[in-house]
């Protein structure tokens, strides 16, 4: 209080904020702010005899009675976790569209950080924000399904392909014999139909149909995957060897489709490569259809909202064989 009759003192004699602020030891700041509330209680040099510091104080800083103040309104941090995933969306923008509504509310400072706190509790690691359409994972399952001959017995194994988006985490799975070129180009073939469009890059674990030779900064793409790749107009970005956090979506996804599809199938017996996708379709839908705990929303909502606007539109899904060099098996 010595401080702000100083203050009033020192402006009452014209001297500048800057000179009064290195004189009271205080930030040109905090003086404004001094003087503006001392002009909006009517407050002006010289301040009467009989106002005492608690007179002063309570008439510069009232305080509100116990229980009467509002609680600042929280942002829905779903909503800004979503938002973010859009180009071009960052913090700043989402804090002045909540400012908008809630003049209020948090300052910027104290919003990013009870984003950071409620973002923290997603996952104890450093999470990566995928912009809408810019990134598809891929990989295969370390599960396999067995699938009995009805005419032999013979069993015999198939492979689960995994495919989901980087932002909404919109998931595809399929079953395939095996991991071969053939079987590799033609699921990306089939989850690009699925999703209607094409990312603008595809991740990879590096396995052979996919990558010749792994390197941590220079990786030998396949010749065939990369001309489906430049038929596509997408781009080949393999994870990094022993990098497991560069795929860290589909390994999620992978996890997802083992406990959520390959679970409820563990007593069923399948006899063909048709009844087993068949089989796979509803319990997948079903897994995108799921509203998760964190975000309130399922993964075909965020989808339609967030990766399918970004996503590329291509006229035909059929790779022609003198185009990537392999025949292309259609799915029945």
């Amino acid at each position: 209080m010595r401080k702000i009759r100083e203050a009033l003192r020192l402006s009452h004699e014209g001297l500048s904020t800057r000179v009064m602020a290195s004189s009271l030891g205080v930030g040109r700041t905090t003086l404004r702010g001094y003087l503006s509330r001392a002009r909006d209680v009517g407050l002006s040099w010289p301040l009467p005899h009989d106002l005492t510091d608690a007179d002063l104080e309570q008439l510069l800083f009232p305080r509100r009675p116990a229980g009467s103040s509002e609680p600042i309104p929280l942002p829905d941090w779903a909503y800004v976790h979503a938002e973010l995933r859009r180009k071009g969306v960052t913090l700043l923008l989402l804090w002045q569209e909540y400012r908008e509504v809630h003049p209020e509310g948090y300052g910027y400072s104290r919003y990013c950080e009870l984003y950071t706190r409620w973002e923290g509790k997603l996952s104890p690691v450093m999470r990566q924000r995928h912009p809408g359409g810019e990134r598809l994972f891929v990989d295969y399952a370390g599960h396999t399904v067995d699938v009995v001959d009805p005419q032999t017995g013979e069993v015999r194994t198939a492979q689960l392909f995994v495919a989901t988006l980087g932002a909404s985490n919109y998931t595809y799975v399929e079953a395939t014999w095996t991991q071969s070129l053939p079987d590799w180009i033609s699921s990306h073939v089939r989850a690009f139909a699925f999703f209607g469009g094409v990312p603008a890059q595809v991740v990879p674990d590096n396995l052979k149909a996919a990558v010749i030779k792994a390197c941590f900064y220079d990786p030998a793409i396949n010749r065939t995957y990369g001309d489906m790749a430049a038929h596509y107009d997408t781009a080949v970005v393999p994870a990094r060897p022993r990098k497991p956090k560069d795929k860290a979506k589909v390994e999620g996804a992978v996890l997802l489709a083992e406990r959520w599809i390959l679970a409820r199938l563990r007593n069923q017996i399948f006899f063909g490569l048709d009844e087993l996708n068949a089989a796979i379709r509803p319990l997948r839908d079903q897994l995108n259809e799921k509203v998760t705990r964190h975000l309130g929303a399922s993964r075909r909502a965020l989808f339609e909202t967030l990766d399918k606007p970004a996503l590329e539109r291509v006229s035909a899904f059929q790779i022609q064989d003198s185009q990537i060099g392999c025949d292309v098996i259609p799915w029945p």
